[in-house]
């Protein structure tokens, strides 16, 4: 197991989430310059920036930088965590980059890359190979907290996901696109190929927190004191008898939580090293069927799960954009072997 996998965090832990609620002395003045002197570290620009992306509500209604702060009102703010002085060093590592323009880059990554810098991984990540991509213009990415450089990261898959990941190029896209994260408005669609047969749809849902036996696992529990509410909708695509092809909407974006609620539901994912899904879990003894499995663990050496689409509202055109990428060969390649089986 790769200990990068855990140093990473839900996505609502890369926002500060602020309440405030006004004295009943405060007088009059414009809520940029109130915030300016309420949040640690919030420039000017950081705080408009915020507001123009619908980050500050009062009394829950969105409201415009010359709004004057009255006594008693209640200010609600979404910020991400300031820049970080840390530097990423720049490598030159291809990116299948789909999608870029002033404000967003869709990068669809492979499996086995490591998104960001962290504990025993420090170079050959995809935040390098950004800072390369972008050169001169990497230093407007903005960052987002911890102890390694993640610059333009909004979200994360673990490193042997494959799929769709978002990067934003400047603090005012980033600003725009946190709130649409914590608000659980982007559309994501996961594919994944699971051990057993499941019904036609369902939701998961559940407390995810590290497990108390391995801190490097996430377990789910009833109690809400043992983790953070998290919920996944799924959808079967397609049988194979002992395996099964389902599609995951996530509507809260935990530490590995497609693979958790899988998991916790009898169904781990198809080779799934970490959550006991790279044991052959259902079927037959017969040595034909052991072989055959291990024969698709091969073609697909990692866990079965592609962040196949995503979509959100354009930071500038304020348009909802939507892009999607096909399975990658490794696991086209399982499932193709799956379905020629169960014909046989």
């Amino acid at each position: 197991m790769e200990d990068i996998e855990f140093q990473e965090q839900d996505e609502q832990d890369l926002y500060e989430h602020l309440r405030i609620v006004v004295d009943k002395g405060q007088s009059l003045i414009r809520i940029d310059k109130f915030l300016m002197h309420r949040v640690e570290n919030a420039s000017r620009n950081r705080i408009q920036n915020a507001i123009d992306a619908g980050s500050v509500l009062v009394n829950d209604k969105q409201i415009k930088s010359s709004y004057k702060v009255k006594p008693l009102d209640i200010i609600s703010v979404v910020l991400p965590h300031p820049p970080r002085d840390t530097e990423v060093y720049p490598q030159n590592i291809p990116l299948n980059i789909i999608y870029e323009d002033d404000d967003v880059i869709m990068v669809n990554k492979p499996a086995g890359m490591v998104v960001h810098p962290g504990f025993n991984n420090y170079s050959g990540t995809l935040v390098n190979a950004l800072v390369y991509h972008l050169n001169e213009n990497a230093k407007n990415l903005p960052q987002l907290p911890g102890n390694e450089g993640r610059p333009g990261l909004v979200h994360r898959i673990d490193k042997d996901t494959s799929g769709l990941l978002l990067i934003s190029k400047n603090e005012r896209s980033l600003t725009y696109l946190a709130k649409q994260f914590y608000d659980h408005t982007i559309k994501r669609r996961y594919i994944a190929l699971i051990w057993g047969d499941l019904e036609g749809e369902g939701t998961v849902t559940g407390y995810i927190g590290r497990s108390l036996r391995d801190r490097r696992v996430m377990s789910i529990y009833e109690d809400e004191n043992q983790g953070k509410w998290s919920v996944t909708h799924y959808k079967v695509l397609e049988r194979f008898n002992y395996v099964t092809l389902i599609e995951c909407r996530l509507e809260t974006g935990r530490t590995h939580q497609i693979r958790a609620h899988m998991k916790h539901i009898g169904h781990p994912l198809f080779n799934d090293a970490t959550y006991g899904g790279d044991k052959i879990l259902k079927g037959t003894v017969f040595n034909k069927y052991r072989q055959f499995v291990e024969n698709c663990f091969e073609l697909l050496p990692r866990q079965a799960l592609h962040a196949q689409s995503l979509g959100f509202t354009h930071p500038t055109t304020k348009k909802e954009v939507y892009f999607e990428t096909e399975l990658p060969d490794d696991f086209k390649a399982a499932v193709e072997k799956w379905r020629n089986y169960i014909k046989e």
